[in-house]
C-alpha cells in the first residue's frame, strides 16, 4: 500500500498538478538551415579582424600611406554597427530569409570585389558595403535562436552562437597571418567565396521560419535612419581615430564629435515620436535585457581590447611577425571549444548570475597576471593569461545571451537582437579608444620619468652605457652614438611595458567590478519567455 499511496498522482484531497507538455525534438531541417546560418555569422564576424594582422602586406600591395591603410578596418566597423540595428527592421520587412539570403550573397560579392581592389579608395569603399551587407547575419542568427527553438533546447544552441562570436574575432588574425604568409593578402578575401555562396544558396533553400511584411515600407523612418548613420557611424570614427589624432585636437574628429552629438539628439527625438521608428527602444524597459547589454558591452572590451592588445604587445616589444602572433593567440581559440559545451550543461545547473560572475573573475585574474610582465614575456609567460580569457568568454557570453534575450516575446526579438549586438560592437570600440588613450598617455609618462633616471649621474645607467660601447667598438667612432641609441630603444621598450602593465591594471578593475555588479541583476524566472516560442 505504501508503494502505491508513492506512486498516486494526488494525495487525496489536493489536484494532481498538470503534466507539463514535453517540448516537440528539433525540426532536422531548421536544425540544418540554422547552422547554415551561424557560419556565414562566423564569416562576417570573422572579417572584423582577420584584416589586423595584415595590414602592412595590403598597405605595400595597394601603394596606401600610412595614414590612409587603418580604413581597410575603420570602414568595415563604422558599416557594420551601422548595419547591425537596421537588421531587425529589415527582417521585419523581408523576412528572415530573404533577409539573410541579401546580406550573404551582398557579403560574398564585396568579399570578391575587395580581392580585386588595385587601389586604397577602391578597398575602402567595398569593405564599407562588405561590413554594411554581412553585418545583417548577425543579429538575425541571435534572434532566430531564441524565436525557433524553445527554451529547453538553449543548452545546444547558446553555446554554438556563443562561441561563433567569441571565436570568430579572437582567430581572426591567426588566420589572417597564416593565409597571407601562404599566399597572399588578396586570400583574406576569397578565402569567403565558395563558403558565402554555399551559406547563400542554403538558406534560400531551407530557411522558412517567417513571411515577409513589406507593408512595413509605408511607414518606413527614413529620417531616423538618417540620423542613425550619423550618430553611430561618427562615434565609430571618433572613437576609432581620436587615440591617435589628439582627440578633439584633430579638425575631422572633432568635426565628427559634432555630428555624432547632433546626429544623437534628433535620433532619440525621432525614435520616441516616430510612428514607426527605425529602431524600437522598448526593449530596454525589460531590466534582464537592459543589464544584459551592459554586460555585453564590457565583454566586448573583454572580446576585441584583449585580441588587440597582445598581438601589439607582440609586435612591438617582442618583434614578432603576423604568423608567429596568431600561433600564440591561438591558445585561447582552443580553450573556447573545450568550454562551450561545459558552459552549456552547467546553464541548465547555475544561476546565470553566477556563471557571469565566474567569468568576469576569470578575465580579470588573468589580466591581473599580466600587469607582472616584464619585455621577455613570451608565449609560455601568455599561456594562463590567455587559458583564462577563452574559458572566461564562453562562461560570460552563453548566461549573457539568455538573461537579455532568453525573457523577451519572439515580436520584439529582431529589433532586440540588434540591439542587444550593437553593444558588444560599441563595446569593442570604446575599450580599444579607452586601451589606446591610457597606453599612450602611460606611455609618455614613463618615459619622462625614466628620462628623468638615466642620466650621467646614475651610476647603472653610466655602467651599462659603458658595457653598450664595448659591445660597439668595433665600429669604431660610431660606437658612442650606437650605444646611446640603443639605449635609448631599451629604455623606450621598459616605458611602453610598464604603460601594457597600466592598462591591464585597469581592466582587471573594470572585470573585477563587473563580476561583483552580476548579482545586482534579478534572476531570470525559470521558464520565462516559454511562451513566445
Amino acid at each position: 500500500m505504501a508503494a502505491t499511496a508513492a506512486i498516486s498522482p494526488s494525495a487525496p484531497g489536493r489536484p494532481a498538478a498538470p503534466a507539463r507538455p514535453a517540448d516537440p525534438p528539433i525540426d532536422k531541417r531548421r536544425m540544418v538551415a540554422f547552422l547554415c546560418m551561424v557560419f556565414g555569422m562566423f564569416m562576417a564576424i570573422l572579417d572584423i579582424q582577420i584584416v589586423s594582422a595584415s595590414l602592412n602586406e595590403i598597405q605595400a600591395g595597394l601603394a596606401a600611406s600610412g595614414d590612409e591603410i587603418p580604413w581597410v578596418q575603420t570602414s568595415y566597423l563604422i558599416a557594420e554597427v551601422i548595419s547591425i540595428p537596421l537588421s531587425g527592421t529589415l527582417s521585419r520587412v523581408l523576412s528572415t530569409r530573404w533577409m539573410f539570403v541579401i546580406s550573404a550573397a551582398g557579403f560574398t560579392l564585396m568579399s570578391l570585389m575587395c580581392s580585386t581592389a588595385t587601389s586604397i579608395n577602391e578597398m575602402i569603399v567595398w569593405r564599407a558595403l562588405q561590413g554594411f551587407i554581412g553585418g545583417g547575419m548577425i543579429p538575425t542568427v541571435f534572434a532566430s535562436a531564441f524565436t525557433i527553438f524553445p527554451p529547453s533546447k538553449r543548452g545546444i544552441v547558446s553555446p554554438m552562437i556563443g562561441l561563433v562570436a567569441t571565436l570568430a574575432p579572437t582567430i581572426g588574425p591567426t588566420v589572417g597571418g597564416y593565409l597571407t604568409d601562404l599566399f597572399s593578402w588578396h586570400w583574406l578575401f576569397l578565402i569567403n567565396i565558395v563558403p558565402g555562396i554555399f551559406v547563400t544558396v542554403t538558406t534560400w533553400l531551407l530557411v522558412d521560419f517567417d513571411e515577409p511584411n513589406l507593408g512595413l515600407l509605408d511607414n518606413f523612418d527614413w529620417s531616423g535612419l538618417a540620423f542613425m548613420a550619423g550618430f553611430l557611424g561618427c562615434l565609430e570614427y571618433v572613437l576609432e581615430e581620436g587615440p591617435n589624432h589628439d582627440w578633439l585636437q584633430d579638425e575631422a574628429v572633432f568635426i565628427c564629435a559634432v555630428v555624432c552629438g547632433v546626429s544623437a539628439l534628433l535620433f532619440f527625438a525621432r525614435v520616441f515620436t516616430a510612428r514607426q521608428p527605425i529602431v524600437d527602444l522598448r526593449a530596454f524597459s525589460d531590466r534582464n535585457f537592459a543589464t544584459g547589454c551592459v554586460a555585453s558591452f564590457v565583454l566586448g572590451i573583454g572580446l576585441y581590447g584583449l585580441t588587440y592588445l597582445y598581438p601589439v604587445f607582440l609586435a612591438r616589444v617582442r618583434g614578432y611577425s603576423a604568423l608567429q602572433i596568431g600561433e600564440t593567440m591561438f591558445v585561447s581559440g582552443l580553450c573556447m571549444f573545450a568550454t562551450a559545451p561545459i558552459a552549456g550543461r552547467l546553464m541548465g545547473k547555475l544561476d546565470p548570475r553566477v556563471m557571469m560572475a565566474l567569468g568576469f573573475s576569470g578575465f580579470a585574474l588573468g589580466t591581473w597576471i599580466v600587469t607582472g610582465m616584464t619585455k621577455d614575456w613570451d608565449f609560455w609567460e601568455l599561456l594562463w593569461p590567455q587559458v583564462l580569457r577563452g574559458c572566461s568568454l564562453m562562461l560570460c557570453m552563453i548566461p549573457i545571451n539568455n538573461v537579455a534575450l532568453g525573457t523577451l516575446p519572439p515580436d520584439r526579438m529582431k529589433n532586440a537582437s540588434g540591439l542587444f549586438n550593437l553593444t558588444r560592437n560599441l563595446g569593442g570600440a570604446v575599450g580599444l579608444a579607452l586601451i589606446n588613450t591610457v597606453l599612450n598617455d602611460r606611455w609618455d609618462l614613463h618615459l619622462a620619468r625614466l628620462h628623468e633616471r638615466v642620466t650621467w649621474a646614475n651610476a647603472a645607467a653610466v655602467e651599462r652605457m659603458a658595457s653598450l660601447r664595448q659591445s660597439f667598438s668595433s665600429f669604431g667612432s660610431a660606437a658612442d652614438s650606437m650605444a646611446i641609441s640603443s639605449m635609448n630603444a631599451q629604455v623606450r621598450i621598459q616605458g611602453i611595458v610598464m604603460a601594457f602593465e597600466d592598462v591591464f591594471l585597469v581592466l582587471t578593475v573594470l572585470f573585477l567590478a563587473m563580476a561583483c555588479a552580476t548579482f545586482l541583476i534579478r534572476k531570470p524566472r525559470a521558464g520565462a519567455g516559454a511562451g513566445g516560442h
